[in-house]
């Protein structure tokens, strides 16, 4: 938190102020950088997915669609819980449809946690996690994944467990370390959950977009959990279009419905002609999203060797658009906020320093995130600049 308040703001946000992916993204433009920072492709969705959004325009579905979303989407959502993890969910009442994953996660943590609650959560963490909890009034208790394989203490994920927790809220695949959590270490969570009567939260946007044969497990497949578990997903990252901003949760009934009592008051519905689209999307065949991984995962390969050549430690990333580096040996203080403000102006790549993600600070100083969901011929232009710094 910084000294100084920043005037007007309420106290429930202070400390979090413009985010550093739009800081970022600006210096992009004004130094005509790569941008390895903010994720977001730089190619379009499947053609298919792209005209239905199209046809629904000319079509007429412009107007509001209904609060918990069209049913053809809340139908497709259903199937694809079924056809990939073998959840049934209704669609009328387990199934809600939210602008993103940033507003499902807002909407389940406003509508579910009072003041004073605990969230208990890993870190490094997506930024919007910590900002949704304290706008809540909850307290967030984060657990440190550490490099190389950022796995997590047992016993220090017990040990943040109170009574006063409220909610487990877990991400995997995981941005920004590429983290793909097993069986065993998804066994370990529900254990604990089913314990101390949590209610988990997962927030699973990567679901489809992992590498070397990694599998992704959702958490409401194990024993005892469906009954517990929120999940949430979005069909940004899946369909590359992540301006769209559409997402979901699929749960229990009650904690649908409690997401939805709060999700109802933020944009209350969105992106309506985009709704048919993503549910073309959700019934594309199997051979798209083994292809969109592979694809990606062919992007991964061809960036990391030459971070590596430039210098850094690279750790492997198993998953997401992600891939984390140490930059001490570049820079042996390992401030990587002042070395990711400098790097454009070193060699025209911009990219976005980890320490953003984490509650403990020192935790994620030295390291920084490279994204690799962009053309090959970007990434081998960025690598090109980036052997300027070895």
């Amino acid at each position: 938190m910084p000294s100084s308040r920043v005037p007007h703001l309420t106290a429930k946000l202070q400390g979090f102020g413009t985010t550093i992916f739009a800081e970022m993204s600006a210096l992009a433009v004004a130094t005509g950088s790569v941008n390895l920072g903010q994720g977001f492709p730089d190619t379009d969705g499947p053609r298919e997915v792209l005209d239905a959004a199209i046809a629904a325009i000319n079509g007429g579905l412009n107007q509001y669609p209904p609060g918990p979303g069209m049913p053809v989407l809340r139908s497709a959502i259903a199937d694809h819980q079924q056809r990939f993890y073998g959840l049934a969910y209704d669609p009328d009442t387990e199934v809600l449809v939210t602008a993103g994953a940033t507003e499902a996660l807002a909407g389940a943590l406003l509508g579910l946690l009072d003041t004073g609650d605990e969230v208990v959560l890993f870190e490094p963490m997506y930024d919007s996690y910590q900002a949704c909890i304290s706008l809540a009034g909850a307290v967030p208790k984060p657990v440190t994944l550490r490099p190389p394989a950022y796995g997590f203490d047992p016993d220090e994920l017990r040990a943040a467990i109170t009574p006063k927790t409220r909610l487990l809220l877990i991400n995997t695949p995981h941005n920004p370390t590429g983290k793909v959590l097993d069986h065993g270490e998804l066994q370990l969570i529900a254990d604990l959950a089913i314990e101390h009567d949590l209610i988990v939260l997962t927030d699973e946007v990567y679901e489809h977009l992992t590498f070397d044969g990694c599998e992704h497990i959702s958490m409401a497949t194990l024993p005892g959990m469906r009954g517990r578990v929120l999940s949430i997903s979005s069909g940004g990252k899946t369909f590359n279009t992540t301006g769209w901003k559409i997402g979901w949760l699929c749960g229990p009934a009650a904690l649908v419905a409690a997401a939805r009592t709060a999700k109802q008051f933020l944009t209350f519905v969105n992106g309506g002609p985009f709704q048919p689209a993503i549910a073309v999307g959700l019934g594309l065949p199997d051979s798209y999203f083994a292809d969109f991984a592979a694809d990606l995962q062919a992007k991964r390969d061809r960036l990391l060797p030459g971070l590596h050549a430039a210098g850094f430690g690279v750790f492997p990333t198993s998953g997401t658009y992600f891939v984390t580096v140490d930059i001490r040996p570049l820079r042996s203080d390992g401030d990587g906020v002042a070395f990711c403000r400098e790097l454009p102006g070193r060699c025209g790549v911009v990219a976005i320093p980890n320490e953003v993600f984490y509650a403990n600070k020192h935790e994620g100083r030295h390291l920084v995130r490279f994204a690799f969901c962009k053309r090959f011929e970007v990434l081998d232009e960025a690598v090109t600049r980036l052997q300027t710094l070895a």
